[in-house]
């Protein structure tokens, strides 16, 4: 049966958003693909008006909570992050990346097609996909303190240091 799951973007809520690398490959384990990652992320912040509360890039997948000021947009803000950024990302590992594509062979597709919203109505609720998000890194058993995490919001919250990218609160 088709996966028939809808993604609801009919009113203004921060979306929890989650996508992955195809095939779960750790695509987004060294640090250039992760850069990319930000600065596009940052491109489609200042597009769409959109405002990031939080995210992290793991190895083979990304979280982040987005809001953004108009409804029925959501589809083509991660479409266009993805999608930019796949191109970009994919360009790098052709051009400097090829010992890890020697060992993993081509990255046909970077990224899964679909990706899954959570709508967040509530600081609450905020707060706990925030957290669960910024544990990520912990659980994997990356680093020991969510800090630690070079490519997550976590460092803006803890310790208000810049992480790259405008982290904004929308509660």
């Amino acid at each position: 049966m088709a996966d028939r799951r809808r993604i609801a973007d009919d009113e203004r809520y921060c979306h929890f958003l989650t996508f992955g690398c195809d095939r779960r490959r750790n695509l987004l384990e060294l640090e250039q693909p992760c850069r990319i990652l930000l600065g596009q992320l940052n491109a489609q912040l200042l597009a769409y008006s959109a405002k990031c509360v939080g995210y992290v890039i793991m190895p083979d997948h990304v979280h982040s909570l987005i809001w953004l000021p108009d409804t029925g947009r959501l589809s083509s803000f991660v479409r266009d992050w993805k999608r930019l950024a796949s191109f970009q990302i994919q360009q790098w590992y052709a051009d400097q990346g090829s010992r890890y594509l020697e060992t993993s062979g081509p990255i046909e597709r970077l990224w899964t097609p679909k990706y899954y919203s959570f709508p967040i109505y509530s600081a609450e609720k905020l707060v706990e996909k925030l957290t669960y998000m910024h544990q990520n890194p912990v659980r994997a058993g990356l680093v020991e303190k969510v800090f630690d995490w070079k490519f997550s919001s976590a460092r803006w919250y803890e310790l208000r240091k810049s992480v790259g990218v405008r982290i904004e609160w929308i509660f």
